[in-house]
């Protein structure tokens, strides 16, 4: 027996060796994959052709500005979710190509990206390496030489990826044309630009704020704006009023849109309230364009409360709030006179299938004229 029991202990020995060295073999197989698609995903982006943004901005009164009296142009660009690895490559590509071809098409003069840029979920992209996968899409945009803002989405900083928001924040501020800040003072990463007149009179504020992740871990629900930041917008909004009455005591409000990653809970209020009346106007809401496609219409938005939509309503200042998050979502509201509007994604990778979708992928165009009002429109990859 004794003999018997050792001969099936070192069959199970073998069994279990061998499953090992089959997931060490494996392991080290996506690991050599790994390299050999980072290298060919970074010879993609740092061959593609450079465009060059019409302006160049300074810094100044604390924040990046840019002089202009003709119209300003915004792209907004969401959910590019750069996977980076192994496994997502075919899907990488798509993603940048999505980018570049957007970004000729519109010219414009700011490119803004409302969060989820990469993706490190292992079993998609094959790592978990965020800031390599952020390394890619700075080096796509120095390749086209643009100027661009990012917002942070709850992707860009998993709890089980490698590098936390400091560490992707030094990576932008590393880039010749992101113009990534930080206030002092305030939860992560929230910073403005300006946009003047030769005056010297601003004509708009672009406000990037974080909504963070989850409110604990990474299967709970999803964070939003705290309260610090919502006293560092009402002041912001405040002294960018005190810079104009400077030059011109009768000047208006400075007017001013809000980019964040995670809906409002007032995207919720607002899309229900629309749905339950047959899809059309109400008091509170006006319908612009788009389509809610998440399951059964769902906005996930943001679940602690937080008071920052009526803030904007008392300050006066905040024309519209444009948020990425749910990816084929892409419709546009006007709610108490305060535009919410989700830009169209540009995911191939998150979403299972939707690299076959195509109704939701593209940009959204924000154009400012030199009184400071907008108009927006959505732009598709595939026209």
């Amino acid at each position: 027996m004794a003999l018997r029991r050792g001969g099936r202990g070192k069959t199970a020995l073998a069994v279990v060796s061998t499953v090992l060295c089959i997931i060490l073999l494996a392991l080290a197989g996506v690991v050599v994959i790994d390299v050999i698609a980072y290298k060919q995903n970074i010879r993609i982006v740092e061959s593609k052709e450079y465009i060059g943004s019409p302006l160049t901005p300074v810094m100044e009164d604390g924040v990046y500005t840019f002089y202009t009296d003709r119209e300003f142009k915004v792209l907004q660009l969401t959910d590019v979710h750069i996977g980076g690895g192994a496994f997502s490559v075919g899907k990488d590509r798509k993603a940048f190509d999505a980018v570049e071809a957007l970004i000729k098409r519109v010219k414009p003069d700011l490119v803004i990206v409302t969060g989820d840029i990469v993706y490190p979920v292992p079993f998609q992209s094959g790592t978990i390496d965020n800031r390599r996968e952020t390394e890619l899409f700075v080096s796509l945009m120095d390749s086209l030489g643009v100027y661009y803002a990012v917002c942070f989405g709850n992707h860009d900083t998993e709890d089980y990826s490698l590098y936390r928001r400091d560490d992707l924040y030094n990576i932008y501020r590393s880039s010749k044309y992101c113009l990534i800040d930080r206030a002092e003072g305030v939860d992560d990463i929230n910073y403005a630009i300006n946009v003047k007149n030769s005056a010297g009179l601003i004509t708009q504020t672009f406000y990037m704020m974080d909504t963070h992740s989850y409110v604990a871990g990474f299967i709970d629900d999803y964070d939003g704006l705290h309260q610090n930041q919502i006293d560092w917008y009402k002041a912001e909004v405040n002294r960018m009023n005190n810079l104009n009455k400077a030059i011109d005591e009768n000047a208006p409000v400075v007017k001013s849109l809000v980019f964040i990653h995670i809906p409002l809970r007032e995207y919720e209020t607002a899309w229900k309230e629309y749905s339950a009346n047959g899809y059309k106007d109400t008091e509170n809401v006006t319908y612009y364009y788009g389509k809610a496609k998440e399951k059964d219409e769902e906005v996930c938005c943001s679940v602690p409360e937080d008071n920052f939509f009526e803030t904007a309503l008392e300050l006066g200042s905040t024309q519209g709030i444009f948020c990425g998050h749910d990816h084929v979502n892409f419709w546009s509201l006007e709610y108490k006179g305060i535009r919410l509007t989700y830009g169209m994604s540009i995911d191939h990778l998150a979403y299972f299938g939707i690299e076959n979708e195509h109704e939701q992928r593209g940009g959204t165009i924000i154009t400012i004229s030199t009184e400071g009002e907008m108009t927006i429109e959505q732009t598709r990859l595939k026209q």
